[in-house]
């Protein structure tokens, strides 16, 4: 019997759209029956010297990330290039990057471990580890990471999306504010670091948060 690849795939889906739009972004990803997301800001940069010396060149924008499986994911992606009519200039950007592991025993579509735990050191000698946890919580996150072997860690503020107020995004509330701790980390560490945080932070016990890991295939300035 031949086992469906893609029901263990899963991708980071990354839309940047003009500030305002990121709802309508989650509301898109509702519609291919992906549960939510998490938006942050961001602020884009003209090359434009005339906007530039006229102060005008920043632009605030929204960046969503969604977690989802392949299929539901290259479903959202190609529905929001034609919905936000990303190939026409400065409206926006649509990517998506393969996920290697999701680290949340509560999860709806975990990846199985063992799988992904022998693939992840094959891939790349970095990890990139995000951890998606209530605000508050990322001190902790940190903490936990750096006593796993971790060197440092980056946050960034953002806030959930969802169906409605009461609806959950991989077993956690999606609608508070939300703390991203992003951590790089050598690949032999990556499992250290995030049994780490999990146990720390508690996240096996439902709505403590998420840990998803990306490999990284080349890191410039950790020495």
């Amino acid at each position: 019997m031949s086992i469906d690849n893609s029901l263990f795939s899963f991708d980071l889906n990354v839309v940047i759209v003009k500030h305002g739009f990121g709802s309508r972004v989650i509301s898109l990803a509702k519609a291919c029956g992906i549960s939510g997301g998490t938006i942050v800001f961001g602020k884009g940069i003209s090359r434009n010297s005339l906007l530039r010396l006229l102060e005008i060149a920043d632009s605030s924008n929204e960046v969503v990330l969604i977690l989802s499986d392949k299929v539901k994911g290259d479903d959202f992606i190609q529905r929001a290039l034609l919905e936000f009519r990303l190939e026409k200039p400065n409206r926006g950007i649509a990517f998506k990057m393969p996920v290697c592991n999701i680290l949340c025993t509560r999860c709806h579509c975990s990846i199985d471990e063992e799988h992904t735990e022998s693939e992840v050191g094959k891939m790349s000698s970095y990890s990139s580890i995000f951890v998606i946890v209530d605000k508050g919580v990322a001190g902790l996150v940190v903490k936990a990471g750096r006593a796993g072997g971790a060197r440092g860690a980056t946050i960034i503020d953002g806030r959930g999306a969802g169906i409605h107020e009461t609806s959950k995004l991989f077993a956690m509330e999606i609608e508070p504010e939300k703390e991203i701790v992003l951590l790089i980390v050598p690949s032999d560490l990556t499992k250290s670091v995030s049994d780490m945080i999990r146990e720390k932070v508690g996240m096996d016990e439902a709505g403590k948060g998420i840990i998803f890991v990306q490999e990284v295939s080349e890191v410039y300035g950790l020495n």
